[in-house]
């Protein structure tokens, strides 16, 4: 088995989550606030992003963070570009951890148009695959919003999601699709059921070869993406806390079967750069603990 084929088995059959490492340039700030370091740490964006990769370290280096529970890491392009303990982030990841290493590749949200934030362009997209591919990542995750239950941009951004993996799956990359619904969109089950219809439509396009994930919103009706779940050329469907706590995305994804978490705030709530490292490593257990049951559910 090759080390690709291995990584697919990992996603497609291991009980466990995905773990969200992806904060990029814009909300790093707040991810490091919220881990207790403000921005007067910090004064050129160097600095900044070398303290949100000590955090990411100090997170993946914990005997809390492995195989028996988290099946991938999704990270941010300076994270793959950086290392750990002098290997390669990813190859520290697989090798030391056995955990799959999944690139972010969108670049951010352009306005809102028609009641959602498509993805910025992305500029050098065919060279960012190819590191993504000689770093021994397996797959990419790029997100767009939807903020109103609005047809047309909803099949835009289905649209531009699936145009995007095309080019992904290509490069041999699996790639998760991640419309995000707005958890404070006023008609989120209307959006749900709009994006759900796009997205059964798109997927009965892809050629029979071709295996993707998604990566979703909790959504307001239980096993709502059963069909999903059970598709043969959907690998994986994950979940993203989106604004929910812990606690309620927990909740919610137990009511999901088949799906797993993909979570980000929700996984390093608690955490603190101020936590000795018996403290740290107890809440991140805990953490991982109770997604790790939401998601096996």
């Amino acid at each position: 088995m090759t080390t690709r084929e291995e990584q697919r088995a990992t996603i497609k059959s291991r009980p466990g989550f995905i773990a969200a490492l992806d904060q990029s340039g814009g909300s790093t700030p707040k991810a490091l606030s919220l881990y207790g370091i403000t921005e007067s740490a910090w004064s050129t964006e160097q600095q900044m992003f070398d303290l949100v990769h000590e955090m990411r370290t100090r997170i993946i280096k914990s005997s809390a963070f492995g195989s028996a529970r988290i099946v991938a890491a999704i990270l941010f392009e300076n994270t793959m570009d950086r290392s750990i303990d002098g290997e390669a982030t990813a190859d520290f990841l697989w090798r030391r951890k056995k955990v799959v290493p999944i690139l972010k590749i969108d670049q951010g949200l352009a306005a809102q148009v028609d009641g959602v934030e498509l993805m910025k362009p992305i500029p050098g997209l065919f060279e960012l695959l190819e590191r993504a591919v000689e770093k021994n990542i397996f797959g990419t995750k790029m997100r767009s919003v939807i903020k109103l239950a609005d047809p047309g941009g909803i099949e835009a951004v289905v649209d531009q999601q699936f145009e995007f993996a095309e080019r992904i799956l290509e490069r041999g990359l699996c790639p998760i699709i991640e419309p995000e619904v707005d958890i404070k969109c006023p008609e989120k089950s209307q959006a749900e059921q709009l994006l759900k219809e796009a997205l059964i439509d798109r997927l009965g396009q892809l050629p029979k070869e071709r295996e993707i994930m998604f990566k979703l919103t909790l959504p307001e009706v239980d096993n709502f993406y059963i069909d999903f779940v059970l598709h043969p050329q959907v690998l994986k469907v994950v979940a993203l806390s989106g604004g929910y706590s812990r606690t309620v995305a927990n909740e919610r994804l137990s009511r999901q079967k088949g799906v797993i978490a993909s979570f980000s705030r929700a996984l390093t709530e608690g955490l603190s750069a101020q936590q000795t490292a018996a403290d740290f490593d107890q809440t991140l257990d805990a953490s991982i603990q109770s997604i790790y049951l939401a998601s096996i559910t």
